[in-house]
């Protein structure tokens, strides 16, 4: 489905309901509005929050983003010709593209690891960048905020580094090396409105 389709049905979703997005093999993606929000969520715009759930087979839990960071580590280091490919792919649902259409070019590609079944992956982090694009409230040092979000998933497909410092970095709450951000960060001196394709791998990580 189109950015603006889901971006509709997160909207619309009613108070303690639930709304299937996407099924794969044995997983299922759904989204949930809870009528109530618990102390830690307090802060929160109980009309706009909603929670993204994953099904697999009889378990059912609230994914966050580093499966999907994880998901395309393990497809990148185990099909790493294809690296560019996914980069543009996920780039391009950041940039509202529709999932289905993105991922078309691996129809005929086999990975041999992964997380989840690659469109589960791609609606899931559709679902997280409208869930950055809808909710977030704080103050960001990144326009769009949802680019903190795409900078390290960016980073943990082209960085040489070990998967377990990437984890450890990004659940300290550091920022995504400058390089991944820099030039679509509409806060960041250097923002540029024209960019290629990919333009982040053309840049060494010091020079911004």
């Amino acid at each position: 489905m189109k950015y603006e389709d889901i971006f509709e049905l997160v909207r619309d979703l009613r108070f303690d309901s639930k709304q299937s997005i996407c099924e794969e093999e044995y997983f299922e993606i759904f989204i949930y509005r809870p009528s109530k929000l618990s102390k830690r969520f307090k802060s929160y715009d109980v009309n706009k929050n909603f929670q993204i759930w994953l099904q697999h087979k009889e378990r059912e839990f609230k994914p966050n983003h580093l499966r999907i960071m994880i998901d395309l580590y393990l497809r990148t280091r185990s099909r790493p010709e294809l690296k560019k490919d996914l980069l543009l792919c996920f780039d391009n649902i950041f940039y509202h593209n529709c999932p289905e259409e993105e991922i078309k070019i691996f129809d005929d590609e086999h990975f041999e690891h992964a997380l989840n079944p690659l469109r589960i992956t791609a609606y899931l982090h559709q679902l997280f960048i409208i869930e950055q694009d809808y909710c977030y409230h704080r103050e960001s040092r990144y326009d769009p905020p949802s680019l903190f979000y795409q900078g390290w998933l960016r980073q943990f497909v082209d960085s040489p580094k070990e998967i377990d410092n990437l984890c450890m970095s990004f659940c300290r709450g550091q920022p995504p090396i400058e390089q991944y951000t820099v030039y679509e960060n509409k806060k960041h001196k250097n923002y540029c409105s024209e960019r290629e394709d990919l333009w982040y791998l053309k840049l060494q990580s010091k020079v911004v």
